[in-house]
């Protein structure tokens, strides 16, 4: 255990290091204070350990669980179980989500927390339960895709306010972070290791991508029932600036407090369904619940650390910094800023790792976790530089997801399935905590600078949004890869033919 978790440590080092770098650079640039710089600091060691036992916990049990559960309720054959554990499940994890939970309570003021979590939770476990079927009934993914996002724009556009639409697609990027992703994904692979057909490893990814748009769509019929018209953000004060060390390590014994609530509460339901399951089936050895068990243990511990480290420590300087950032040449300097922070900020979501372990383990170690991650970190680039550009000019954030989501629904028919699935996994896996500790207050900053007095209207507008555009761009990035790599294979392949057929000619000669 002692050697995996240098390992892991290794890995966080090599993740979170360099966005520490470019927000010190930045925090000197704009004359952060000593308080808010200490903060930063401690948040950027808490970062490091906690990303590290959280890749080590989850290893050792959320996968394993998810796994185990996929396969047994498929193995029963009996389609209401499947449906019902499904839609429990995408509930029970949902609501406790850790990210869902930071963008509720940015929007508290405009849409009660409670409310929006409800609604969130209610449409990832319906959708999570769609996904599931699809993988039992052998349905085309993108053809899911291409009706669930159709309909999702068609109810932006007819009946709901356009400040209501930002807030929406966001929640489709939020609600897939550091606790659903590695049970989810391992629910996937679960119910498609028992289909013995080739395709059943095609089709283990794409859970958390019909997981992501059911958000969407519930949130949206949300504002369509409350009738919600131009909704604001309540604009507040940067958070203060001045402290000495006791204050900053109190407040980040406080965050721990506040975030142990939340991450208990987001591992009890999971825990329970883990013990009536192990109950009611008895499929794992006692060695193997001593080993999940601390494998639980480790997570807790891994999100706390992460969560208190991103929301106490990084969260105020991305305002702080956004705020500076926004003041200085129009604002403009936000695109190569934001698209900078992009690049390296991907590698820091923990839900990344799962996905990118998980793709290089059901393809055999033909998709590197190392492409994957370029691919992710040029996505999110891209979709920083564009979501920094919206700030700056108001763009209406539909010109930018209709062509986006049209191009990557049309890519489906030209990508092999596998990737279809791997690309709208990514786009939920992406857009995780860091996104919304860090990213979202960097442009709630910029935003109320730019806007001036009309700041809380535009941010709603405006700021938001960036989850959504971190979600997007990996569907485009990832199925472009993948039409490269079935074209480098099919390459290699005419190649191996024509030598073999120039060698049967040599020995028939």
């Amino acid at each position: 255990m002692k050697s995996a978790f240098i390992d892991k440590l290794k890995e966080s080092l090599s993740s979170i290091l360099p966005v520490a770098a470019i927000i010190l650079v930045l925090s000197v640039v704009f004359g952060v204070g000593t308080y808010q710089f200490v903060l930063f600091l401690l948040g950027a060691v808490m970062l490091v350990l906690g990303l590290s036992l959280f890749n080590m916990g989850a290893d050792m049990s959320m996968l394993v669980i998810g796994e185990k559960i996929g396969s047994v309720v498929t193995h029963s054959k009996k389609v209401w179980l499947i449906a019902l554990i499904s839609f429990v499940i995408g509930i029970i994890v949902t609501m406790a989500e850790p990210d869902l939970q930071i963008l509720a309570g940015y929007v508290s003021e405009a849409i009660d927390s409670w409310v929006l979590i409800i609604t969130v939770a209610a449409g990832v476990g319906i959708f999570l339960t769609a996904a599931m079927l699809r993988i039992v009934f052998k349905v085309r993914l993108s053809l899911l895709l291409i009706i669930f996002y159709a309909v999702a724009f068609a109810l932006a556009f007819l009946f709901v306010d356009p400040s209501f639409w930002a807030i929406a697609f966001d929640s489709g990027g939020v609600t897939t972070g550091p606790m659903t992703v590695p049970f989810i994904m391992s629910l996937g692979v679960g119910v498609a290791s028992i289909r013995s057909d080739r395709e059943g490893k095609d089709d283990s990814f794409g859970l958390v991508a019909l997981s992501s748009v059911g958000p969407i769509i519930a949130v949206l019929v949300l504002g369509i029932i409350s009738g919600a018209e131009g909704i604001e953000y309540a604009v507040s004060e940067s958070s203060p600036a001045v402290g000495n060390t006791d204050a900053a390590l109190l407040e980040f014994l406080r965050g721990m407090g506040k975030y142990a609530g939340e991450v208990g509460i987001a591992l009890a339901p999971i825990i329970a369904f883990f013990i009536i399951f192990q109950i009611a089936v008895r499929v794992f050895h006692k060695r193997q619940i001593v080993r999940i068990s601390v494998g639980i243990v480790i997570t807790f511990l891994g999100l706390v650390l992460f969560l208190t480290g991103a929301n106490v420590g990084f969260a105020p300087m991305g305002t702080l910094i956004g705020e500076g950032l926004g003041g200085v040449a129009g604002g403009w300097l936000l695109i190569p800023v934001g698209m900078l922070i992009g690049y390296f900020v991907v590698a820091a979501e923990p839900a990344v790792h799962v996905l990118n372990k998980q793709v290089e383990r059901m393809s055999a170690g033909a998709i590197k976790a190392r492409s994957m991650m370029l691919a992710l970190s040029i996505s999110v680039c891209c979709a920083l530089g564009l979501a920094m550009l919206r700030v700056i000019t108001d763009i209406n954030i539909m010109y930018v997801l209709v062509p986006g989501y049209a191009a990557a629904l049309v890519l489906t028919f030209f990508t092999p399935k596998l990737f279809t699935g791997i690309a709208f996994d990514s786009g939920g896996v992406a857009s995780g905590a860091m996104v919304s500790a860090f990213v979202l207050p960097m442009a709630i900053g910029a935003c109320g600078v730019i806007a001036g007095e009309a700041a809380a209207a535009e941010i709603m507008t405006d700021a938001f949004g960036c989850v959504s555009f971190v979600a997007l761009m990996p569907l485009i990035t990832i199925q472009v890869f993948g039409i490269m790599y079935r074209h480098k294979t099919s390459k290699i392949k005419r190649t191996f033919l024509t030598v073999e057929d120039r060698i049967i000619e040599y020995e028939v000669n």
